[in-house]
């Protein structure tokens, strides 16, 4: 066989171990925003997850990350989305030096910036924050709710289901 020629096939990115998490690392630096919203994207696409729930998640991230790169002074965040029945989850994940967490603001109407979390907890079915478990760094998640059927989850049909 001629190594030269090998090639290591790609591998599908939809086909992960756990098929209801996924998890990445971003440099926390502004620029890499829109790599969160299309590594969320294609997740999502992976998980059969669109519409109203697809366009929320896109916001959703796109605050939470900018939030932590903006307030926590980080040199990585890292997202994880879970993805259950009823609702997806997004976890943004900081290495923190704020001296308070995140909090809503109401901005002035002409102010340009503030209103991320404001708009998170307007979209969201829940959200909240906690400190790191070990370290520094502060976790900020989102619900969102959505009647999606998780990527590998096979529920009772007919007489099989239970009420």
């Amino acid at each position: 066989m001629n190594h030269d020629t090998r090639h290591v096939p790609l591998l599908d990115p939809c086909s992960e171990a756990d098929h209801h998490r996924y998890g990445f690392e971003l440099p926390a630096r502004v620029e890499y925003v829109s790599r969160a919203r299309r590594l969320t994207r294609d997740r999502l696409r992976c998980w059969g997850i669109g519409g109203d729930t697809h366009d929320t998640a896109m916001l959703v991230i796109s605050e939470l990350v900018t939030n932590a790169v903006v307030h926590s002074g980080s040199h990585l965040v890292a997202c994880e989305l879970l993805n259950d029945v009823e609702h997806l989850r997004i976890s943004v994940r900081d290495q923190g030096c704020a001296p308070s967490g995140p909090h809503v603001c109401h901005a002035r109407d002409a102010e340009e910036r503030g209103r991320g979390l404001l708009l998170v907890e307007a979209v969201s079915r829940a959200w909240g924050a906690h400190s790191a478990l070990y370290g520094s760094g502060r976790t900020v998640w989102a619900e969102l709710a959505h009647s999606s059927i998780p990527y590998g989850v096979s529920f009772p049909r007919g007489s099989e289901a239970q009420c």
